[in-house]
């Protein structure tokens, strides 16, 4: 990738992280009270992410050699992972930004075609786990938790649309989809000349990494599975973090009981962020996912009585604030790795 364009991406992502921090709906102050809160617990909720970030790039690394040699060292591969999630987290609609990025920073090993196929395969990964994930949580929402019925609305809802998720990715797997998705956008008001400009120029490029997403699923199960079974894992992992912050707060509960706590409620935080795509961070839906599946499972405080909802709304604020505080430290970590190691070295 040229300099210029790295510090256009360097640039966007830090004005992107302003933008952050003046619209953090807490004073400094304020914030600076939940840190000392947190206190060591935070360092454990950061220092996770360090082995989920490793595990991202492993699946990465597993997906470039189902497709042939993978000359990018893996340490060069770990760092434009944590690069390509931060700028993720910063801009509007996500994949805007690390997407294209890790594409240009994949090209000089392995060309253009298998980057940007490798890259699009992660990004399939990434959400198609996030759907098992979304239906584990409700699966067991249904089997353990009393609900209402306008909790069990949200539950189907959430249920039809991650089923639904994974067929059309089990189908984009099997047959490719970029070009599906090309012509989709190409039939959209206003998007109609770039469309067909953009097929009649790109088909056969286009046509060969779909048969590289189709061959990663045919003709090499083994790095499908293996790296389907890190992404899924991996969501399940980053439940902990909600687990360290329950725990902190006092919740009461056993220890699977509080993990299964804490993987409702980030299935169901993760799918309203999910559903705001458009956002940076997903400003609002993350409170809002917290807020609605704490107050929805009728927790056990500290004081041993079930939590009042302004009692689950003050939690909800709390985890709200640190997680955000996690999604800048390392979106900061990642926009600074993008200075560093910047030359091209093959194996």
């Amino acid at each position: 990738m040229k300099q210029k364009t790295r510090n256009i991406f360097f640039l966007f992502g830090l004005a992107a992280i302003v933008v952050m921090i003046l619209t953090f709906k807490v004073s400094f102050v304020e914030m600076w009270n939940h840190i000392q809160h947190a206190g060591y617990w935070l360092f454990a909720i950061l220092g996770m992410w360090i082995v989920l970030y490793f595990m991202n790039a492993i699946t990465w690394r597993i997906i470039i050699r189902g497709s042939g040699d993978c000359p990018i060292s893996f340490w060069k591969l770990y760092k434009v992972t944590i690069s390509g999630f931060a700028l993720n987290y910063a801009t509007p609609a996500g994949l805007m930004g690390g997407e294209p990025y890790k594409i240009m920073e994949l090209s000089p090993y392995i060309g253009r075609e298998r980057a940007t196929s490798s890259v699009l395969l992660f990004a399939m990964m990434h959400i198609f786990a996030h759907f098992w994930y979304w239906l584990t949580a409700v699966i067991l929402f249904l089997l353990f938790i009393p609900i209402d019925f306008q909790m069990m609305l949200v539950l189907l809802f959430v249920a039809v649309f991650s089923v639904a998720g994974i067929y059309l990715f089990l189908r984009g797997y099997n047959n490719g989809m970029v070009v599906k998705v090309i012509r989709f956008v190409s039939k959209l008001p206003g998007c109609k000349r770039w469309g067909q400009r953009f097929l009649d120029k790109h088909i056969d490029e286009l046509k060969a990494i779909d048969q590289q997403i189709a061959q990663l699923h045919r003709q090499n199960k083994h790095s499908f599975y293996g790296s389907f079974a890190l992404e899924y894992v991996g969501r399940i992992l980053q439940s902990f973090e909600i687990f360290f912050m329950l725990r902190l707060v006092g919740i009461q509960g056993t220890m699977p009981q509080l993990f299964m706590y804490s993987l409702i409620i980030l299935s169901l935080t993760s799918f309203l962020a999910n559903m705001l795509f458009f956002m940076p961070l997903q400003i609002g839906g993350r409170e809002g996912g917290f807020a609605m599946s704490t107050v929805a499972m009728k927790m056990v405080g500290a004081t041993g009585v079930v939590l009042t909802l302004k009692e689950a709304m003050t939690i909800a604020v709390f985890i709200s604030i640190i997680c955000r505080i996690r999604e800048l430290v390392w979106t900061s970590i990642g926009l600074l790795l993008m200075k560093v190691g910047t030359k091209v070295k093959k194996k």
